[in-house]
């Protein structure tokens, strides 16, 4: 079994995300969207090397879609997966990424 860690741009971006949402639709729907979207990521403790391999971007970096609605960035190194980053609405992950 695998562990997850957030990086500390990817907890920023979650937090951003839930206070857009809360703004703009409600603070439950926001609260809904964010923890599936950590439940999403903590499945990846028995399914690490899902995604898409983005080794152009940056070695050993992985994507996938969460909803159609964000991109969740992350790498896995050992035993464990670094949540990189949560990427909501189509935001440019690659130029953050890029090392």
């Amino acid at each position: 079994m695998y562990r997850v860690v957030f990086a500390p741009e990817a907890e920023a971006q979650l937090v951003a995300i839930h206070e857009y949402i809360a703004v703009s639709a409600s603070p439950e729907i926001a609260a809904r969207f964010t923890n599936a979207i950590v439940s999403e990521c903590e499945s990846l403790r028995t399914l690490p090397l899902r995604g898409t391999r983005r080794d152009s971007i940056r070695p050993g970096l992985r994507t996938f879609g969460f909803r159609r609605q964000a991109t969740i960035a992350f790498e896995v190194a050992g035993c464990v997966v670094t949540i990189l980053g949560i990427f909501y609405r189509g935001r440019d992950f690659e130029s953050v990424l890029k090392e």
